[in-house]
């Protein structure tokens, strides 16, 4: 019990130091980054209506957003879902990818802290990220997919489609049963790609970082991540869209107009959404809406029923599946 409160003790204090630590997407220098983008959209905007564009200050923080009562129900789920929900399932990426790793390479992960920065060539090493990254960032694609087209996760995944506007919490409007499944699938597949380069070189590759973050994650999170839950439209022009992650490419994924629904899966590259068909980019966000087609406000108004509403309608649905294949009595 000691052991538990302590561990608890430590995850509350990372959680508070969550703006000083590059690993956290609301890290400071990513909220910085993502304000100058959002400085651009301004001059933009500014510049093709200057009447309507007022103070750069109202700009970022407009009332439509912050007057909005789901704006404040991201901000007391955030605590309440990182101080309880999130904490519940701290540790499973790093537990399925351990125990992936020793299926495949019959060796512990942990054992190998020495071996873990041997040396190996530049170019390994780059083909080892690139590698790494494309197998999770598929795997996420293919998660987030399942997420909306099978109806129980669907039950679970909408808690994150529920916000009708957006601001950079709004990311962590998740359900823990939506965390567990795409935490477990993503550390499978890290366990996969480690397991089958140990076995290749005997040795895992350096990891290329900047700031303690893996390369690419830190590019992916220095380029207006947090814009992508927001009210500020950022698309990146022609088909650099279909390359490489814009916010936009997210707000479409969230909208409920008929035309955005399952669409834009991707995390970090479109091209899944290219290659399957699920890609499109509107020119402007005339059309995008925040929010879950045919939902109302009060389904998932407060924090208790974003927790408990998905357990009450998937338990719903699987007894509707249950009855349906339940064989009748002749007297039936």
């Amino acid at each position: 019990m000691q052991d538990f409160i302590a561990s608890y003790l430590d995850y509350v204090r990372h959680f508070f130091s969550a703006i000083f630590d590059p690993t956290q997407r609301i890290y400071l220098l990513y909220l910085a980054s993502s304000i100058i983008f959002a400085f651009g959209v301004y001059l933009a905007a500014r510049k093709a209506k200057k009447s309507e564009a007022g103070s750069f200050l109202s700009f970022l923080f407009p009332k439509s957003v912050w007057g909005h009562p789901s704006a404040w129900l991201d901000v007391r789920y955030f605590f309440f879902h990182k101080l309880i929900g999130h904490f519940l399932l701290f540790g499973v990426l790093a537990a399925a990818m351990a125990f992936v790793f020793k299926w495949i390479t019959g060796t512990h992960l942990t054992q190998l802290e020495p071996t873990v920065r041997g040396h190996v060539g530049l170019g390994i090493v780059l083909l080892y990220m690139f590698v790494t990254v494309l197998v999770s960032d598929f795997i996420g694609y293919a998660v987030h997919y399942l997420q909306h087209k099978v109806p129980i996760l669907w039950e679970f995944h909408k808690v994150h489609h529920s916000a009708e506007v957006m601001h950079p919490l709004s990311n962590y409007r998740e359900h823990p049963i939506d965390n567990l499944f795409y935490l477990f699938a993503i550390g499978v597949g890290y366990g996969v790609v480690t397991g089958v380069t140990y076995n290749l070189l005997g040795v895992l590759p350096n990891d290329i970082t900047i700031i303690g973050v893996p390369v690419l994650l830190f590019l992916f999170n220095i380029f207006a991540y947090n814009l992508r839950h927001s009210h500020i439209w950022l698309r990146w022009p022609g088909n650099w869209s279909k390359i490489f992650p814009s916010p936009a490419h997210h707000h479409v994924h969230h909208s409920c107009h008929p035309e955005h629904c399952d669409k834009n899966f991707a995390f970090m590259f479109p091209m899944w959404d290219v290659i399957f068909g699920t890609y499109t980019m509107p020119e402007d966000n005339r059309d995008v809406k925040f929010g879950v087609l045919g939902m109302k406000s009060m389904e998932m108004d407060s924090v208790w029923k974003l927790y408990g509403m998905p357990f009450a309608k998937a338990g719903r649905r699987l007894k509707k599946g249950w009855e349906r294949k339940k064989p009748r009595t002749p007297a039936e």
